[in-house]
């Protein structure tokens, strides 16, 4: 199998799969950083040309350790994540006006909520940009803002009647997916996807302090189990889903 490229996985079988060029995009994040997760595959499809949009749904202040930021307000450490976003994006090549933040409401602990407010404001995003294809983490998850990501997503499209195809990614809290395309990338492209999880310093520090390795090698970790899985170095794994 080549080093690069996306790959349907159906047992033994692996048929490597078309990039279709100039594809409208739409990455929902529910934090900064999930956009990075992914970033070997959207990097594909951005060199055939697709429009991507990146929209950060929390603020994802609670993600920041005290000792980290000199202010420790929700304002100051939301900002912060938001920077560290800009900062990868600029490095990725995405264009600043293609990134947004909705500033979806959260709980006092910083959970994304749940609520009218929070799924009207997703329903209008998707109904103005119209994508083809939205990228988001997997919806069986632990963290209960992915699960919750994924809900609003779901209502919402039903509620349009959207055509679209949504790639759920595995990330290090799935607890179980349907592994159906592999991403696969060598070491340099690794090295890259690590330059960018690395933006995220606040994230980088909190995985050093609390782990005992950094933010990218948490992430590319499961990148790595993945493609042993099918015998290649790296891999980013997605469930697809197609509405409308």
């Amino acid at each position: 199998m080549k080093l690069s490229g996306l790959y349907l996985i159906q047992g033994e079988k692996r048929t490597r799969l078309p990039i279709s060029p100039e594809k409208k995009i739409l990455v929902l994040a529910p934090h900064p950083d999930d956009f990075d997760a992914i970033a070997v595959t959207l990097k594909s499809f951005h060199e055939h040309k697709a429009e991507i949009f990146l929209a950060v749904l929390c603020p994802a202040w609670s993600g920041v350790e005290e000792s980290f930021c000199p202010e420790s307000s929700r304002k100051a450490r939301s900002e912060l994540r938001e920077e560290e976003q800009r900062q990868s994006i600029r490095q990725f090549g995405l264009p600043p006006e293609n990134l947004g933040f909705l500033g979806l409401a959260e709980d006092d602990d910083g959970i994304l909520l749940d609520s009218p407010e929070n799924y009207q404001l997703v329903k209008h995003l998707l109904g103005s940009h119209r994508p083809e294809q939205v990228f988001m983490p997997h919806w069986n998850d632990s963290k209960s803002d992915h699960r919750i990501a994924a809900q609003l997503f779901e209502r919402a499209v039903g509620a349009l009647s959207l055509p679209l195809t949504a790639w759920f990614n595995l990330d290090p809290k799935t607890i179980d997916m349907d592994r159906q395309i592999y991403s696969v990338f060598d070491s340099d492209q690794a090295e890259w996807k690590a330059s960018l999880l690395r933006c995220h310093a606040s994230q980088h520090q909190r995985n050093l302090n609390t782990r005992g390795h950094g933010f990218d090698e948490h992430v590319l970790a499961v990148n790595r189990a993945a493609g042993a899985q099918i015998g290649v170095p790296f891999a980013e794994v997605f469930e697809v889903k197609k509405y409308g």
